[in-house]
């Protein structure tokens, strides 16, 4: 049975896409095999497996409120091991539909079960905001991955998704804990950048992850590729990171 990882900030612009899709393809080069769920109606962790939306059959909208089933959904990416459940903007109507439905919170957990056993991993990509498609983020999965940029202000606004996270492990999610947090945009040539470091950690301990993320232009590009990194550029900075990222998720199980 695999681990099913909310990557999970209401913040925008934190990496979480960014995390979701490199960190799920340097687990495929370790061997392991891994499914990221796009649960962000920008899409941008589906592009940036270089997946035409317009193309598609079905998406996670359609296994959410159209009873279509996660294997009719789930496509393959260019890592071996690794696929994607891919997002079109429709699934921004899901946040409204979603109200009127029966155990509304639980939709993504039930569509998820036929599929979890088949991989190590499941990535959640989560949208940057704590609606109805985060709750079911939060039910779905068994613990949370925190991107946290290196930026003035990275903590604001995190007590509430502590918060949200407390109430959906009270009600609904008993067993949900935080997987860890990892630091994004790090930049070595800045003060800041070690000061937020070192106030995440005191936040956080040991659920900080030791590899950090740096502030990267491949890791920019590579998007636009339809490429994670390590096919994009794997001796980039960005690269080497999320492989070392990768080991320590390994190693955390």
């Amino acid at each position: 049975m695999s681990e099913v990882i909310a990557i999970i900030n209401q913040k925008g612009g934190v990496g979480k896409s960014t995390t979701a899709i490199n960190l799920a393809a340097c687990l495929g080069d370790l061997g392991k095999s891994a499914l990221v769920v796009d649960f962000d109606p920008q899409g941008n962790a589906t592009s940036g497996f270089g997946v035409d939306k317009d193309t598609l059959k079905n998406d996670v909208y359609d296994a959410l409120m159209n009873d279509v089933s996660m294997e009719d959904v789930i496509v393959p990416s260019p890592v071996k091991g690794v696929d994607v459940a891919p997002a079109t903007i429709q699934l921004a109507g899901a946040e409204i539909e979603l109200v009127s439905v029966m155990a509304r919170e639980s939709v993504l957990r039930y569509v998820l079960e036929h599929v979890r056993e088949t991989y190590d991993y499941v990535f959640l990509d989560c949208p940057p905001s704590l609606g109805l498609l985060t709750v079911n983020a939060l039910v779905a999965a068994d613990s949370l991955l925190i991107p946290i940029q290196c930026e003035f202000y990275a903590l604001e606004g995190l007590s509430k998704l502590l918060e949200s996270m407390r109430m959906v492990k009270g009600r609904l999610n008993p067993n949900l804990d935080i997987f860890g947090v990892v630091m994004t945009m790090y930049d070595v040539r800045t003060t800041l950048s070690r000061q937020v470091v070192e106030e995440v950690r005191g936040y956080f301990g040991d659920k900080v992850f030791s590899s950090i993320i740096p502030r990267n232009v491949k890791l920019s590009e590579a998007p636009s590729h339809g490429l994670p990194i390590n096919l994009y550029d794997p001796r980039s900075k960005g690269s080497l990171a999320y492989a070392e990222l990768a080991k320590e998720v390994v190693a955390h199980d």
